[in-house]
């Protein structure tokens, strides 16, 4: 993914760094692909200048979890269209699920989309391995060839491994390995024909739903088998108040758990029944969203990850029951969750933090989550304050699927850099700054940046 790196300043901007506690206007050198030097006025007479006056400057976003689709699913999204939309919406880094066809349940499988990536992505890519053979839940997969190929850490993503005894070898092996399980957490029989959750709108409109317990039980069976091991586990798109708690509880006593939830989970209410906004776990309750974001704001609740899961027209236009699950995140992410920052419900460092850091010490890739001198130059550039409307057939990504529809949000990505090079840039900027930054990445057009399952999410 290395290409020419052009020295550039960023002037003026608010640099956060919630790793390094700094939070202050000042100046960042990039040169040569990584950070030079941070904070203070900078002098560099050879570089390009970029004036990020009333811009947060911040590391680049890290998202645990989503889904390019490729292999076997080009129709939904490519690695290509994918690490695109991701560096629309700020992301530098992506870990990508395995429930692609075939499943990365094998080194050839794993370093074939890492070379796709290398060759189409825009973004750095960063496989996450089946935690069973084709994702079926009976036979562990070759774990330690899958760490040897580079993943991140195993999961079968919307299947949950319900063998408790696979579960418990697995959890065996990837303490081993020093890679964390990625636990989708949902008990089938409970949830089976479930449509969205179970409650007063279920209730109301006559559909099956989605119990909370159908999570929070697996969550539960997990942590305690998690115990008994001595082995890390990272639970996904954490949803209801009752995970929260279990989640709370088990760091206490000081299981080894991390735990992410999704800008739609943060935001969006069950009253949002329809094919667009259905999505698994299903949108909760408002006193969820609650819970939520008291686990963000206290920590039980680690990282925030889009769960980036796009789908066909198709799969979406189409009645309520029949509807794909899953929302095409990617683009949406930074405004929706700047919605709690403007609302006064967690301050602008803690989600930064969320965002970057937090994830990057998850996956064991801390040099990705900073600003520090040295590291490589991944760096978001946002406009707080910026207000836009959501026009899903502007989507980088080919999934056009977002509850978001025609709102208006708040903060916006406005330059994406990934390894020292531009990787997006908002075409709003003024016409001096875009001739700086298609200087510095001269591979890259004006307002055409080249781009580096089933059913379910």
């Amino acid at each position: 993914m290395k290409h020419e790196s052009f020295p550039l300043l960023i002037h003026n901007g608010r640099i956060i760094d919630p790793g390094q506690n700094i939070d202050q206007v000042g100046d960042l050198l990039v040169a040569d692909h990584k950070i030079v030097r941070v904070g203070g006025s900078v002098t560099a007479d050879q570089a390009k200048k970029l004036d990020a006056t009333g811009l947060v400057v911040c590391p680049g976003f890290i998202d645990l979890h989503c889904h390019l689709r490729e292999p076997g699913f080009e129709d939904k999204e490519t690695i290509a269209t994918g690490t695109k939309a991701a560096a629309i919406g700020g992301f530098t880094t992506v870990c990508c699920m395995p429930n692609t066809d075939p499943p990365l349940d094998n080194r050839a499988r794993v370093d074939w989309v890492k070379a796709k990536a290398s060759r189409e992505g825009v973004v750095h890519v960063l496989p996450i391995g089946c935690v069973t053979k084709g994702r079926k839940g009976e036979e562990i997969s070759p774990m330690a060839e899958l760490a040897e190929a580079g993943v991140v850490g195993f999961s079968d993503d919307g299947e949950p491994v319900s063998n408790l005894q696979v579960m418990r070898c697995a959890l065996e092996c990837s303490h081993r390995l020093g890679l964390p399980i990625i636990d989708h957490c949902e008990d089938k029989e409970l949830s089976r024909g479930g449509i969205i959750n179970e409650g007063r709108v279920s209730a109301r409109l006559g559909l099956k739903g989605i119990p909370a317990a159908s999570e929070e039980i697996m969550v539960a069976r997990d942590l305690a088998v998690a115990k008994l091991i001595g082995a890390r586990i990272h639970i996904v798109h954490v949803s209801t108040c009752g995970s929260v708690e279990l989640i709370r509880q088990a760091k206490e006593k000081g299981i080894l758990v991390t735990a992410e939830v999704t800008p739609h989970h943060l935001t969006l209410t069950e009253e949002l029944a329809y094919a667009n906004a259905k999505v698994n776990p299903p949108l909760r309750t408002e006193d969820d969203i609650k819970c939520l974001i008291v686990g963000l704001k206290e920590g039980v609740i680690d990282a925030i990850a889009t769960d980036h899961a796009p789908h066909t027209l198709k799969d979406k236009k189409c009645y309520l029951e029949l509807a794909a699950f899953g929302i095409s995140g990617f683009e949406t992410a930074l405004g929706c969750v700047m919605s709690l920052v403007h609302n006064g419900e967690i301050d602008l460092s803690t989600l930064i933090s969320k965002l970057s850091c937090e994830p990057a010490k998850i996956i064991g890739k801390s040099e990705l989550g900073t600003l520090k001198a040295g590291s490589p130059a991944n760096i978001t550039i946002f406009d707080p304050n910026r207000e836009w409307v959501v026009n899903s057939s502007s989507f980088a990504s080919k999934g056009k699927n977002t509850p978001f529809e025609g709102y208006q949000f708040k903060g916006k990505v406005m330059v994406t850099i990934v390894d020292g090079r531009i990787a997006y840039r908002d075409e709003s900027l003024s016409s001096h700054v875009m001739k700086s930054l298609f200087l510095i990445g001269e591979d890259v057009g004006e307002g055409d940046e080249r781009s580096e399952e089933s059913h379910h999410d």
